[in-house]
């Protein structure tokens, strides 16, 4: 288990002594102040250089759990979402081209062989879909580790085509059960706590879900306690993939903006993995779900934004973007008082 070195404190002290030194009222910039002070930590450079370069990730599989009534949409969706990415006709895809985020989409576990899409969306295929969680490990440990590996992997690339901010996105139909799971692992507590609706399941589908992460959690025992232990017995290869991606962003000093549930439970589960990592991300969003809340309190996240969105995709991320970049800007472009008033 690695430690994750900090954001630079001496650009943080700095950067914040910049931030009481501008033509500003004290604190009038709020969370803006404070989004520009961890981006100028992040990148050691006061003032902070504009984020021009922002590439987002998602990471696509399907679940077994999706058969088991824990999900408003069938498991083929999937495919069919990942297929949409390709083309950019997504939701987070108008986004992304809005914001200019460069975007990504990766098969991690799609159960289907998605011969028709580009070769490198599948380069990284570990299993078609994962094991349903409640009744069998999602996956083998070398599974695991392949799916950590290439995590690792593309978040190399993307570093190496120049990303200041990396951004993590999914796309899995019943993927908030093993996200709900693996937060509540990571935090003790049960499922009654942590597990929403998902896109929108019904009263009936909600005690069904509420049911299978029990049982997940039952069925992983102590290993709940260790964090591979939990992805091999309670997430996804599409989440595995996630977590390495966060961990070799956080280890290689470049800021993530998370997502959703799906993107904080894989946040919460690198940290565990790589303590300190988290002082590399910051929360692009509130979702809908309890676990989500639960798991940024643990974290010491406070959202961006809170628009009751609960798309996946990185779409939350992604339309938080603009505000991180407006708040670079105020760091760098808005006068120091002492400049104004050199004689005062």
């Amino acid at each position: 288990m690695s430690v994750v070195r900090p954001p630079s404190p001496e650009a943080v002290a700095a950067a914040r002594e910049r931030l009481a030194g501008l033509a500003t009222p004290a604190g009038a910039l709020g969370r803006l102040g404070d989004l520009a002070v961890w981006v100028a930590g992040t990148q050691g450079s006061v003032p902070p250089e504009p984020l021009t370069n922002v590439r987002l990730v998602i990471f696509a599989g399907d679940h077994g759990v999706a058969s088991h009534g824990v999900s408003a949409y069938p498991p083929a969706i999937t495919g069919a979402m990942v297929r949409t990415f390709v083309a950019g006709a997504a939701g987070v895809s108008a986004l992304a081209a809005a914001h200019d985020v460069h975007v990504r989409v990766l098969d991690l576990g799609v159960d289907e062989e998605l011969a028709d899409v580009p070769a490198d969306v599948r380069a990284h295929k570990v299993r078609r879909g994962s094991g349903a969680i409640h009744l069998e490990d999602a996956l083998t440990a070398d599974e695991t580790q392949r799916a950590l590996d290439a995590g690792r992997q593309v978040a190399q690339e993307e570093i190496e085509a120049g990303a200041q901010l990396l951004l993590s996105g999914d796309m899995g139909i019943g993927n908030t059960t093993p996200a709900s799971a693996l937060i509540a692992a990571g935090l003790g507590l049960p499922a009654s706590e942590v597990t929403g609706r998902g896109t929108g399941v019904d009263e009936e589908g909600l005690l069904r879900k509420l049911a299978v992460v029990d049982q997940a959690l039952a069925r992983a025992g102590d290993r709940r306690d260790d964090p591979l232990g939990c992805l091999t017995a309670l997430g996804s290869a599409d989440l595995a993939a996630a977590t390495g991606y966060l961990v070799a962003a956080a280890e290689a000093g470049v800021p993530v903006l998370l997502d959703g549930v799906i993107s904080v439970a894989c946040a919460l589960t690198a940290d565990r993995l790589a303590p300190g990592a988290a002082a590399w991300f910051a929360a692009g969003h509130r979702s809908t779900e309890p676990a989500q809340s639960l798991a940024l309190d643990k974290l010491g996240l406070e959202p961006v934004l809170d628009l009751g969105m609960r798309l996946g995709e990185g779409s939350g991320a992604v339309a938080a973007v603009p505000v991180v970049r407006s708040a670079v800007a105020v760091l760098r472009d808005v006068a120091l008082l002492a400049d104004l008033l050199p004689d005062a």
